[in-house]
Order: C-alpha cells, then structure tokens, then sequence
C-alpha cells in the first residue's frame, strides 16, 4: 500500500493538515501571476473585495476571518496597500478607524483571483462526494474553534498571572 493511502489515526490529523497546507501553498506558488501575490495576500483580497461589496472592511475583519494576528494583517494590508490593490480611507466617526477599499488594480485582477481560488478549490476537492467536504469543513470549523480556544484560554491564564 502506497503510504499517502494508508489509513491514518487520531495522531495523524495535526500533521496530515500541515502537510496539505505545505501542498497548497506549493500549488498556488506554482499558480502565480503577474501579480506577485502570495496566496494569502490573494486571499484577502479576494475578501475585500467581494465583502466590500456589501459593507465597510476593517483590518479586525481580516483578522476575524483568516485567524490571523494583528501583526500578519497589518503587514498583509501594507503590501496590498503598497502595490496599489487597496487604500484605507478615514471615518468620519472615529479618524483612527481606517476602512480598506480596493483599488481599480484590485478590481483589474478580480477575474484572475477568482479562476486561481476556483481552480485549487476544485483541485481540492477533486473526486470527494459533496457530502463528505461539508463534513471536512465543519470538522475543520470545529478543529479552528478548539485550538481559539486554548489560544484564548493561554492568554487569559498569562494575563492573570502577571
């Protein structure tokens, strides 16, 4: 038996994920454009540019969706904003508060975007029944919330002990 098919235990999830990530990541490096994005960078702006559709962006909302900490999005936002696919523009309720808009450039790489993130997705998922990818992502959902919650429940325990 080949050893990507053989049956895989409990101790094997952490790693199986890192893998597929690694994989992923290799994939979209193999996949990119003109553009120099990474495929976080495309992901996020993906984001902002089909949230922003419906609602002002905020950098806490990038954060919130991709799980990442406020140092990641800040330097995600500072290289979009620096390679002209989004600017952040004030509030006129709070001047601290900046709201990410995507540029024309953004708006020029939408079709591209979306055929990149379709065709991984659809690599992804290649030969797996519709219903078992809702059940990989609803365990991976479950699997994000538990591992929040420690990161959480760390960081309350730091905060109390200082």
């Amino acid at each position: 038996m080949e050893d990507h098919k053989k049956l895989r235990t409990a101790d094997d999830v952490g790693r199986m994920i890192h893998m597929v990530s690694h994989q992923l990541k290799r994939q979209m490096c193999e996949r990119e454009e003109e553009d120099s994005l990474t495929n976080m960078q495309r992901r996020v702006l993906h984001y902002i540019m089909f949230e922003s559709l419906r609602r002002d962006i905020y950098q806490k909302d990038v954060e919130k969706e991709f799980q990442i900490r406020r140092s990641t999005a800040t330097g995600i936002l500072q290289l979009l904003e620096k390679n002209g696919f989004v600017s952040r523009e004030s509030v006129v309720w709070d001047a601290r508060l900046k709201k990410v808009v995507p540029t024309q450039k953004a708006e020029a790489h939408r079709e591209q975007i979306l055929n990149n993130i379709r065709y991984v997705e659809g690599l992804l998922t290649k030969g797996i029944p519709k219903k078992d990818v809702e059940v990989c992502v609803r365990v991976l959902g479950q699997m994000s919330e538990n591992l929040l919650g420690d990161e959480k429940k760390r960081g309350e325990e730091t905060t109390d002990h200082e």
